[in-house]
């Protein structure tokens, strides 16, 4: 069996022997970070549209303050997995690079982007297999998660620096950010568009995973679990 061979559009003849992955950091980090995203999503969309007021006392529910606790507590968690996943990068290699650096300078990469545009269009009737990411599937993580996920850790530090105080290191570390913008309104704003950018980019990523898993030649929801990318004809 081979382990961690670099990114590459396989042939379409014949069934290629199972390849190794994912390492164990990277699937725990997947995992992981999925759920803390519908943590922070359902948290997130509450404290902006809060729910009705409760009936009694409302000291007793603390029903808010729990949601606010979620969130912040699921958001450090966010951003340490975040951390996690740039130094899983170097320790476990692989094709752990390619969440954050597609090989677009590749004809090859190139030329398989576009036919998964086409595959996923149901405009070509043969998915093409590939070691370690599509070209599409990478360039959406980046820009659709990656880079959303970053936005969302700066901006929620910022508003919550407001919070703790100018003495405190939120404010040292992302204090600048409110003073880009000028109010935190703004930065409300951007910190929910990132939500919501990413909120698609999942919905769409869970479908797209188990589409490819049924129809195409190729493991992928069993992949992050095992860590090891089967293939059929």
């Amino acid at each position: 069996m081979k382990h961690y061979i670099p990114y590459h559009q396989l042939p379409d003849e014949g069934i290629p022997p199972p390849v190794t992955i994912y390492g164990p950091g990277v699937r725990l980090w997947h995992w992981c970070s999925g759920l803390l995203v519908l943590v922070l999503f359902l948290t997130g969309y509450f404290i902006g549209v809060p729910p009705p007021s409760a009936l009694g006392d409302t000291s007793t529910l603390y029903l808010m303050g729990w949601i606010r606790f979620l969130h912040l507590a699921s958001g450090y968690l966010f951003t340490l997995l975040a951390l996690a996943r740039l130094w899983l990068t170097f320790v476990e290699k692989g094709i752990s690079h390619h969440l954050y650096l597609p090989a677009v300078w590749r004809a090859e990469w190139f030329d398989g982007f576009m036919r998964q545009v086409k595959w996923n269009l149901l405009m070509d009737v043969t998915p093409v297999r590939y070691v370690g990411l599509n070209p599409l599937g990478s360039i959406a993580m980046l820009f659709l998660y990656v880079l959303p996920g970053a936005l969302i850790i700066v901006t929620g530090f910022a508003m919550y620096a407001e919070v703790t105080g100018h003495d405190s290191w939120q404010y040292l570390l992302f204090g600048w950010v409110t003073a880009i913008f000028g109010n935190t309104m703004d930065l409300h704003v951007i910190h929910r568009l990132a939500m919501w950018c990413m909120a698609g980019f999942v919905c769409v990523h869970v479908y797209i995973a188990v589409r490819e898993d049924v129809l195409s030649r190729q493991t992928m929801i069993s992949s992050m679990l095992s860590g090891e990318r089967q293939f059929r004809r």
